[in-house]
């Protein structure tokens, strides 16, 4: 890994994640790593989760790495320049649909409210189908997202670290596998989203 000593220019990103193979997946893992800082920066500017930040990052390179091997980045910009840009379209992206996720939220009743209102012994049982339900409606739904996303999720839910996921998984790093993971507990929360 000698030749990684000097600073990569977009050049030689560019042409490392066009080789394809094994080689490409090196390039990105640079490309990712060189400006990951911007998820923090993404904290502060947005004011989103640091994790909400982090698939935005996620997205963005994976944008970028799309358009460098479909040629549909022209170049006429750095390839920082260029990430930064689609990472803040993402973040605004992310604002917008937190934002409107928050406004449905205040058109229901709150079911809390109506539990106080019953007897105890009522309550207790209540809240005790609810529970169950909840818990088959999120296996059912678990199981819906794949394999991968599954094992994924139960693993992190049983206090394996995002490291010890990405050597099992088989992801380049913690960083991917945390990600990935983000990822699938988000389109988890849109299928329960659905269901409601």
């Amino acid at each position: 890994m000698a030749f990684f000593s000097r600073q990569l220019s977009d050049v030689d990103l560019m042409a490392g994640i066009r080789a394809g193979g094994t080689q490409r997946r090196l390039y990105e893992n640079k490309l990712y790593e060189r400006y990951d800082y911007l998820i923090a920066e993404g904290t502060r500017k947005h004011r989103l989760s640091e994790d909400d930040c982090a698939i935005a990052y996620s997205d963005a390179i994976m944008t970028v790495i799309e358009n460098v091997i479909s040629d549909r980045f022209e170049g006429r910009s750095g390839l920082k320049t260029y990430l930064y840009q689609i990472f803040t379209n993402k973040c605004v992206d992310a604002i917008r649909k937190k934002t409107t996720n928050r406004s449905s939220v205040h058109d229901a009743l709150s079911l809390d409210d109506s539990l106080l209102q019953l007897p105890d012994a009522a309550r207790s049982a209540i809240q005790d189908l609810i529970a169950r339900s909840d818990v088959e409606r999120l296996y059912r739904q678990l199981n819906n997202l794949g394999e991968k996303c599954r094992t994924m999720i139960l693993s992190w839910g049983e206090g394996y670290s995002d490291d010890e996921i990405a050597q099992t998984l088989g992801y380049n790093s913690a960083a991917v596998a945390k990600t990935s993971r983000l990822r699938c507990l988000d389109k988890l929360r849109e299928r329960f989203r659905d269901i409601l």
